[in-house]
């Protein structure tokens, strides 16, 4: 029996050793626990394996980057250039129902902040550092030489993104971006700072400040795309639409994986583009005007509680009319406008509400940390006194008139328009404060609206929070929420300190005293300081104002004390100048803290990258040689032709029968010029502003063969914006020549790029064509060289 039995313990025996020897190997591998501050995570140094044998050993855990265990989905939710006053989860006069659903089961806030412009907005609340820190001072387009304002975000201010991907989150960003230094938007990059660099796994969406809703500029990921070919597309609808893609498939393909959704819509900045039906919807709603609706909505604030029952309603500022003052066709265009606004904001809440209902739909609404932010800034006031059927107007210093726009009242808002609404409006849609958007000093340039929406972490719904909050204190809400730590090293960078506070304290203690104490403002020389209740501020210049400013020493100085006064109405400086004059103090300290010196209250000289002192792609250069199939090139990363003398030479190919379409445009149908081939004739069209049009056009169809086309524009000079003379050669004889009477002297668009052989977008020129097909040059381009003087 014994030696039966006697095998069968020697097996046994082998077993057990293989088994401890393994044992052993997997706890000398064993993954220590995983810091986190430095990222990305290092992988675990394992000992050497000194076993012969595969089936002698155990392979040791895989390693894997794994966000913590709980930690929610992200979805941050960021509308632009949208005022406290406009929703009606704020006491606004349009209904926001998938806003006002998410604050019924999550929490408002009422005193949140931003920093009242777009690209400063984003940084900072995506870095957790304020603007200035991230070298930010301005949107990317006014960047200068200046620490602060250089457009250039720094290593050193890792964004959220980033900090979550490389802790295992998935991470995708749809819409608009602005957050990339003007003269790295070329296909040469460098791509640090677009999307997929800053810690985004997936982007759809646009590069800049603002783009045509109907026909947008479009990134995937780098790579520029065309739009998909859809009746009435419309780019908030097709931004949902990838959004919603791909929370799916990312839960789908890996449901333990949490995923972080950045979903900024290029909705509600200008051009204010929507589909007529929901323009419609609010028809006749505006016909009281402004001032009452502004009154109305200040009393339905006070009702619900929005804002505390002792707030006043201050005075408009002076420059806005008063609605009574108007004549009747101001009034008709005025309502009009906000009509079409009021769609756009009911339009952009209802594809939130698609993103909403598909989070639901997957399961994952429960641990989903959602933050709804109405608004990267106040309403917006770069519309002017009148309005603009062009926004590029205010950006070339063209007032339009009533007149003017009347007739197009019908179109507003259509592709046929490229709007943006009276002043007027976003003093009322920013009630109840005075001042807009641009205007860093009062809170109707830095109080938006925020919702915040996560069951498993907010105990009861419904509530408001009162406590003083700003852009920066999302992302550190964000890294608590999710059991991570601020990370000390990014790919291997020193981080600067995020400098907001966490709001998770609030989230479940509603009378939790606040913690973000001190906080600075700066936009364009309009700046202030807050502390413990006490709010110091300047109004050094309106947003419709461009020119020449005051000098910054001769600001005068307010203070309030916001604890009892919310909307600002009550100037305390003449009872308390001494508190006035620590508060100025106070700013000074802080700004030199954080790079907001020297304060630059230029506008449209900074659009020049000459007067701004920011880089140039093209340096000094004067001559810019381009080959076919060089489309999508931005305006500050091509040679620039305004307010310069300019020759352009192109060397084509007509085949046998003929040639038509575009050889180089720049712009779009609100604002350019094209050199093309219409019906087979040479033609130069300078289009200013989408209001009048330079044609110079050869009378005779070009023959088969090579040919040189040369265009020569020789600038009068004596300031900018000026006109010229356009000459029209074809192998080196004239054919034709014209006068431009008037040019664009600041841009020609904020999104239309300049193409060979085709027309990207909307047509520069009249009877070629729409779009990259239609105006596509059916001739060869061998050559065409811009030379400027």
């Amino acid at each position: 029996m014994i030696s039966i039995l006697r095998p069968f313990a020697w097996v046994a025996m082998a077993i057990i050793a293989i088994s401890q020897a393994a044992i052993a190997q997997s706890e000398s591998n064993a993954t220590p626990p995983l810091d986190r501050t430095r990222l990305p995570i290092a992988e675990p140094t394992l000992k050497p394996i000194t076993e012969l044998d595969v089936r002698n050993t155990k392979p040791p855990a895989r390693f894997q980057v794994a966000a913590p265990q709980g930690a929610p989905n992200v979805v941050i939710i960021l509308i632009d250039d949208l005022g406290f006053g406009a929703t009606s989860t704020f006491g606004g006069p349009i209904p926001t129902p998938t806003l006002d659903r998410l604050a019924k089961g999550g929490l408002r806030y009422n005193n949140f902040h931003t920093t009242a412009l777009c690209s400063p907005t984003r940084v900072a609340l995506k870095s957790g550092r304020n603007h200035h820190t991230c070298n930010t001072g301005s949107i990317m387009e006014t960047a200068t030489a200046y620490p602060g304002n250089t457009g250039k975000i720094p290593n050193s201010v890792a964004p959220l993104a980033e900090m979550l991907r490389l802790n295992g989150y998935s991470t995708g960003a749809f819409g608009k971006w602005h957050e990339t230094a003007a003269w790295e938007t070329s296909v040469s990059g460098p791509f640090d700072r677009w999307p997929t660099h800053q810690g985004f796994d997936k982007f759809y969406g646009f590069i800049g400040g603002e783009t045509d809703q109907w026909s947008p500029l479009i990134f995937d990921g780098v790579i520029r795309i065309n739009p998909p070919h859809k009746e009435g597309y419309h780019f908030t609808e097709d931004m949902t639409d990838q959004a919603i893609n791909w929370i799916k498939a990312q839960q789908s393909l890996t449901p333990d994986k949490p995923f972080f959704t950045y979903f900024a819509t290029g909705a509600t900045h200008a051009p204010h583009h929507v589909p007529k039906e929901w323009i419609e919807k609010f028809h006749g709603k505006f016909d009281a005007g402004w001032d009452k609706v502004r009154q109305a909505s200040y009393e339905r604030q006070k009702q619900s509680g929005v804002i505390p029952a002792n707030t006043q309603l201050p005075p408009r500022p002076e420059d806005i009319k008063a609605w009574e003052s108007l004549s009747d066709d101001e009034r008709t265009l005025f309502a009009r406008q906000a009509e079409t606004f009021a769609g756009f904001v009911g339009h952009t809440d209802h594809h939130v509400g698609r993103l909403i209902d598909a989070i639901e739909e997957i399961g994952q609404m429960d641990n989903t940390l959602i933050f709804y932010i109405a608004g990267d800034n106040g309403t917006s006031a770069e519309g002017g006194m009148v309005g603009m059927f062009n926004e590029m107007t205010y950006f070339n210093g063209v007032q339009e008139k009533v007149a003017d726009l009347l007739p197009l009242i019908d179109k507003w808002g259509s592709p046929e328009t490229f709007p943006h609404m009276s002043a007027g409006w976003a003093v009322a849609f920013d009630s109840p404060f005075t001042w807009t958007k641009q205007v860093a000093s009062d809170f109707g340039g830095t109080r938006n609206g925020l919702v915040v929406h996560w069951p498993q972490g907010i105990k009861k719904g419904g509530g408001m929070r009162k406590q003083f909050s700003h852009v920066i204190d999302v992302a550190p809400t964000v890294l608590e929420a999710a059991s991570l730590p601020e990370p000390e090293v990014v790919n291997g960078t020193p981080q600067t300190p995020i400098e907001g506070t966490s709001l998770l304290y609030s989230f479940n203690e509603a009378d939790a005293p606040e913690r973000h104490t001190t906080q600075y403002f700066e936009i364009f020389g309009n700046r202030a300081i807050y502390r413990d209740g006490w709010f110091a501020r300047t109004i050094h210049r309106a947003p419709w104002n461009t020119g020449k400013q005051k000098p910054l020493t001769e600001d005068d100085w307010d203070l309030y004390n916001v604890h009892e006064d919310f909307s600002l109405a009550n100037n305390l400086a003449a009872d308390h100048p001494e508190k006035v004059e620590e508060m100025k103090a106070l700013f000074m300290t802080e700004a030199a803290k954080y790079k907001v010196l020297p304060i630059d209250d230029r506008v449209l000289e900074r659009i020049n990258p000459a007067t701004a002192g920011r880089p140039d792609l093209m340096g000094s250069r004067t001559s810019l040689t381009l080959y076919e199939g060089m489309n999508g090139m931005m305006e500050n990363t091509f040679i620039n032709v305004k307010n310069r003398s300019t020759t352009i030479t192109a060397d084509i190919e007509i085949p046998k029968g003929g040639a038509s379409g575009a050889l180089l445009v720049q712009g779009g149908r609100y604002g350019g010029w094209s050199l093309h081939l219409r019906d087979g004739k040479p033609a130069y069209e300078y289009n200013w502003l989408g209001l009048e049009r330079f044609v110079v056009e050869s009378p005779t169809v070009l023959s088969e063969g090579k040919s040189t086309i040369t265009l020569d524009f020789e600038y009068e000079g004596g300031g900018m914006g000026k006109g010229g003379i356009a000459k029209l050669s074809v192998d080196g004889k004239q054919v034709a020549e014209g006068r431009i009477a008037k040019t664009q002297g600041y841009i020609f668009s904020a999104d239309e790029t300049a193409d060979v052989g085709l027309d990207n977008q909307t047509p520069v020129a009249l009877g070629i064509g729409y779009g990259p097909t239609e105006t596509k040059f059916t001739g060869k381009i061998h050559k065409i060289v811009v030379d400027v003087k």
